[in-house]
């Protein structure tokens, strides 16, 4: 990572996705990241999660995160100057039941990270909350939802495959009460 000023998940996962990207390893930031892009900053993650896909050795991963200071150790990378960590789980990127997702690129000056829409990473919160009652991860989809525009009929039609209208619709009141708190 470049200086030694203060850095920050997005700073870090900017610059992490860019590297990836530059050394022709396809990934994609997903998970509590996500969402802290796309709260911006409501929701707090110290992990960032890239979703691999193709064919990458852990000989390709150490020499491009080594190249920005982080070492491997056991199954994440982590660096000496912040508290953030790197995970690469493998692919097939899926939300829920629904491997059709087509991520987004993300620009920042002149660097490019692939992740999940605001829309995808709203529903990549829910499934945590629809299959383990996450309710930290429902808060973190209704922050996403209050500063994004999110397609709330595909995240709709979504929970009904995923057998979860019924948590969709305690989604819906929660951005609701969020709404009329925030007035």
């Amino acid at each position: 990572m470049s200086g030694k000023r203060e850095r920050t998940l997005r700073s870090v996962g900017i610059e992490v996705g860019d590297a990836l990207r530059r050394a022709g390893i396809n990934a994609v930031l997903t998970g509590g990241a996500c969402a802290t892009f796309h709260s911006r900053g409501a929701h707090h993650s110290i992990d960032l999660d890239f979703v691999l896909a193709g064919d990458v050795t852990r000989a390709q991963l150490d020499e491009t995160m080594g190249q920005l200071g982080f070492k491997r150790h056991r199954d994440r990378y982590v660096h000496q100057d912040h508290p953030y960590f790197v995970e690469f789980p493998r692919g097939p990127l899926a939300i829920g039941e629904d491997v059709v997702i087509r991520p987004m690129l993300m620009r920042s000056g002149r660097r490019i990270v692939r992740m999940l829409s605001p829309t995808d990473s709203c529903r990549d919160r829910l499934a945590a909350f629809f299959h383990w009652n996450d309710r930290q991860s429902l808060t973190a989809a209704v922050q996403i939802a209050m500063r994004n525009r999110v397609v709330m009929e595909r995240i709709r039609r979504w929970s009904d495959r995923e057998g979860a209208l019924d948590k969709f619709e305690e989604f819906r009141a929660a951005i609701r009460a969020a709404r009329k708190g925030a007035r």
